[in-house]
């Protein structure tokens, strides 16, 4: 076997992991895939003579496109879109599908990923590939262009953040989750303004992310009194609730006449929602709610 076969080939068996670097950094599906690909055109260009620890290095060659991206998504955002979304991975409600549990291996929820968008990318950089992928920061320093001491200071800055955002421990148990988010739509189908309060938490936040094209119709509600009037008003009988998993959580992909147009996903803890997060961008929601739809209509 020649050294670019072999190099191929051990890329593929790394590929899993690199994908699942690739999205926690990006939030993003899509933009994951193309920053692996462009890190394999990299490495197939510049060989591996010489390196030592293969995983460590590729990781190394992801995040730098990684960092690539992210500063130049932030350069052309003009403004921060306060009910952006990160991608989570829909599944089918009983069965993740097998090619997205590496990304889903760290059990980070939708909560914390929206909570690592908000970082800038030498912070989210830090704390993705120390924190969640064990890399030294003698090896992230280098990606980010500051000194191991330095790469220190901006996980820990990363962590001071992603602790004030104050996220409640979820709720673990599937079937307890299931059960607070389908009586959440029971409640919003029948109008039932008090049964809806008493579902949320106090405090609820709920975002509905309708793509930057939309910004107009992208909100953040919170409250739950709130929340609940905006249930009972968006219920509709034509629609279809398909109960999914969103990010190895209860969630759903709502279908009207066959047609996906949202994805939700809700965090649960101590038996109230605490989080709604709702992707209404039309492109988006087909991507995204495919492995759902897919498999309920083979």
């Amino acid at each position: 076997m020649d050294d670019s076969k072999w190099l191929a080939g051990r890329f593929e068996e790394h590929r899993p992991h690199l994908r699942a670097v690739a999205y926690r950094m990006l939030g993003s599906l899509s933009e994951a895939d193309d920053a692996v690909q462009n890190a394999w055109e990299r490495v197939n260009r510049a060989g591996a003579d010489g390196v030592e620890n293969l995983k460590w290095w590729l990781t190394t060659i992801v995040a730098r496109v990684c960092l690539n991206m992210l500063r130049s998504r932030n350069t052309r955002r003009e403004e921060p879109l306060e009910a952006y979304v990160p991608d989570p991975i829909v599944s089918p409600a009983n069965e993740p599908d097998p090619e997205e549990e590496a990304l889903l291996a760290d059990s980070v929820g939708l909560a914390l990923q929206i909570v690592i968008d908000t970082l800038s990318p030498g912070e989210r950089l830090a704390f993705v590939l120390h924190d969640m992928f064990d890399l030294p920061f003698e090896e992230i320093g280098p990606v980010v262009g500051r000194t191991p001491q330095a790469t220190r200071q901006l996980a820990s800055r990363a962590r001071r953040r992603i602790k004030g955002a104050a996220i409640p421990a979820p709720e673990r148990d599937l079937v307890r989750q299931r059960a607070v988010v389908d009586a959440f739509f029971a409640a919003g189908r029948a109008g039932d303004f008090d049964a809806l309060v008493a579902l949320l938490h106090p405090d609820v936040v709920a975002r509905a992310d309708s793509s930057p094209s939309r910004p107009s119709r992208s909100t953040v509600l919170r409250g739950a009194a709130t929340v609940a009037r905006r249930a009972q008003v968006g219920a509709s009988p034509d629609v279809e609730v398909q109960p999914a998993l969103v990010n190895g959580a209860a969630g759903a992909v709502l279908t009207r006449r066959g047609r996906p147009f949202a994805v939700m996903a809700f965090a649960v803890a101590d038996g109230k929602i605490v989080e709604i997060d709702r992707i209404d961008d039309p492109d988006r929601v087909a991507r995204l709610a495919a492995p759902v739809l897919i498999r309920d209509n083979p």
